[in-house]
C-alpha cells in the first residue's frame, strides 16, 4: 500500500467518524463528563488523572464556542488521525517507506482506536504524544540531535501529563538501551530528554505534592495493590482481550515476532520494537494476574507494537495485512453506527447494547425539573455517576450542584472539589439511588424508574432534605 493511499484511507475513516458523531445518540459516559468539568476549571492536576485531557477539551470547546457532546468527542477522531499520520512518518523513519501506508491504516482501524474515536478518553492523547516521542527517539538512534532530544523529552512529558501509563514503556525501553547497541542514543541527548521530560511533568508532580498525592493514590487504589492474590482467570482475560483491542491478526503478529526473536531470527530493529511493546503487555498481564487490570491498560504497547506487526506481516504474510484490514475495518465502520442507533440495538433481555451510555441525561433533566418545580436551588447527590452527568446536562440551568460531603477522605473529584458547603442552611434536593433515613425526616419529592439505559429498572429518589442530614451533624 502506498503512502498516498494510506493517507487517503486515514482521511476517509476520520471523515466517517466525524460525520457519524454528529448523529450520535449516546450520553457522555461518566469519565467523559468529568473530563469536561475539569476543562471548565483548568489546573495542573485532578483527582484521578493528570490534566492534559482537560486542556485539550477546553481548547476544542473554546474554538467551537460550544460545550455540546459533539465538540467534546470530536477531539477523539481528530487526534487519532494525527497519530496515524505521525505513525506513518515514524514507520518510514525507522523501517522504511514500504510499510508507511500500511502502518497508518492499520493503526486508524484498530478496534481500540475505533472505540475511543466514539468515546473520548485519555488514551487518545497519550498515544499521540507517545508516537511523537518515538519518532524523535528513532531519529536519535541514527544521529546525535539536541533538537530531537528536546522534542522527545517534551513529548514524553506531555504523555505523562496525559496518563501515567506512559511509564509502562520505560522498563522495556531501558532494557533495550542496555542490550541493543542500535537502540542507544548519545548520553547528551539522553540527559536532555530526561531533563525536559521532568520539567514538563513538574507542574503535575507539584500539584500532587500540594494535594497529598491525590492522583497517585487514586491510581494505586484502582490497581487494587492492597488486595493482591493469584487470579489466573483475570490474567488470561486481560491477555485474550488484547486480541480484541488491536484485532486478532495484529496481536498474533506481535506474538509471532516474539517467537522469532526467541529463535534468534529477528534483526536488531525488530527486537527494539519488541522491547518497546511486549514488556507492557507482560507487565499488565502480571498486574491482572495478581490484582486487577482493564483491557486498555496495555495501550502504550501498540504504537511500537503496530509497527512491529505490520513490518512482520509485510515481509512474511502480506495477505495477513489485508485480512486484518477487513476485520478491523469492519469494526471501525460499525462502532460509530452502534452509537447512532444506540436506542434501537436491544438485546433479547431488553437491555440496549450501549446501555452504559444511555439514560444518564434523562435522569439529570428529571432532577433539574424536580428542583425547579419544588423551588429548590441546590441539588446534591452521593453518586459520582449522577453528578458527572448533572454538571454537564444542567450546565445552563440556574441550579447549583454539589456532592454529599465525605465523612473521611474524598472518594472522587466531586467530593474533593464540589462538596456541599458547610454554611448552606436551607433545604436541598438530594438525588440518590437508595432510600434515605435521617432523624429529621426527609420529604420524598419524587421517585421514578428509568425505562432505558444504564439505570433501567433501578429507582431514583429525590428528597427535600436538611443539609444536617447529609453532613451527619
Amino acid at each position: 500500500m502506498s503512502a498516498r493511499l494510506g493517507l487517503f484511507i486515514i482521511l476517509g475513516v476520520t471523515l466517517w467518524r466525524v460525520i457519524t458523531l454528529h448523529f450520535d445518540t449516546t450520553d457522555l459516559f461518566v469519565d467523559e463528563a468529568q473530563y469536561w468539568l475539569w476543562s471548565q476549571h483548568l489546573d495542573f492536576g485532578y483527582y484521578s488523572k493528570p490534566p492534559m485531557i482537560a486542556w485539550v477539551i477546553r481548547a476544542m470547546t473554546e474554538l467551537a464556542g460550544s460545550t455540546s457532546i459533539y465538540w467534546i468527542r470530536l477531539c477523539g477522531p481528530l487526534i487519532h488521525m494525527a497519530t496515524a499520520i505521525m505513525m506513518m512518518k515514524t514507520a518510514k523513519r525507522f523501517v522504511g517507506s514500504d510499510i508507511e501506508g500500511w502502518t497508518g491504516v492499520t493503526f486508524i482501524t484498530l478496534p481500540g482506536v475505533a472505540l475511543s474515536s466514539v468515546f473520548f478518553s485519555t488514551d487518545v492523547v497519550l498515544l499521540f504524544f507517545l508516537t511523537v516521542a518515538l519518532w524523535a527517539y528513532f531519529g536519535q538512534t541514527a544521529k546525535r540531535s539536541a533538537g530531537l532530544a528536546l522534542l522527545m523529552g517534551f513529548a514524553f512529558g506531555c504523555a505523562f501529563l496525559s496518563k501515567y501509563a506512559i511509564l509502562f514503556v520505560v522498563p522495556g525501553g531501558l532494557i533495550a538501551l542496555i542490550l541493543l547497541p542500535s537502540a542507544r542514543i548519545a548520553w547528551r541527548d539522553f540527559f536532555i530528554s530526561v531533563i525536559v521530560a521532568v520539567a514538563v511533568a513538574a507542574p503535575n508532580l507539584w500539584w500532587n505534592l500540594a494535594h497529598d498525592g491525590t492522583t497517585v493514590r487514586h491510581t494505586t487504589n484502582i490497581a487494587h495493590w492492597s488486595k493482591l492474590r493469584i487470579d489466573v482467570a483475570g490474567g488470561l482475560e486481560f491477555f485474550v482481550a488484547q486480541f480484541g483491542v488491536v484485532g486478532p491478526i495484529v496481536f498474533f503478529a506481535m506474538l509471532w515476532a516474539v517467537a522469532r526473536a526467541i529463535k534468534d531470527k529477528s534483526e536488531p530493529r525488530e527486537r527494539l520494537l519488541i522491547w518497546l511493546s511486549m514488556p507492557v503487555v507482560l507487565l499488565i498481564t502480571l498486574q491482572a494476574l495478581v490484582a486487577k487490570a482493564y483491557a486498555n491498560w496495555g495501550v502504550t504497547a501498540y504504537i511500537a507494537g503496530t509497527m512491529l506487526a505490520v513490518w512482520l506481516l509485510d515481509r512474511l504474510w502480506p495477505k495477513g495485512l489485508r485480512i486484518s484490514l477487513m476485520i478491523n475495518g469492519t469494526a471501525s465502520f460499525l462502532f460509530p453506527l452502534a452509537a447512532v442507533f444506540a436506542h434501537q440495538l436491544v438485546l433479547p433481555n431488553g437491555n440496549e447494547i450501549m446501555k452504559r451510555y444511555l439514560g444518564r441525561s434523562a435522569i439529570s433533566r428529571e432532577a433539574g425539573e424536580v428542583a425547579r418545580q419544588s423551588v429548590i436551588p441546590i441539588i446534591v447527590s452521593d453518586s459520582r455517576d449522577l453528578l458527572a452527568d448533572m454538571f454537564h446536562t444542567l450546565r445552563d440551568d440556574p441550579v447549583r450542584i454539589y456532592a454529599k460531603p465525605p465523612s473521611d477522605a474524598p472518594d472522587n473529584y466531586y467530593e474533593q472539589t464540589f462538596a456541599l458547603p458547610s454554611d448552606v442552611a436551607e433545604s436541598v434536593l438530594f438525588v440518590t439511588t437508595h432510600p434515605v433515613e435521617c432523624a429529621q425526616t426527609p420529604e420524598l419529592v419524587r421517585s421514578w424508574q428509568p425505562v432505558e439505559g444504564y439505570y433501567r429498572g433501578k429507582t431514583i429518589f429525590s428528597y427535600r432534605i436538611s443539609p444536617a442530614c447529609l453532613t451527619g451533624k
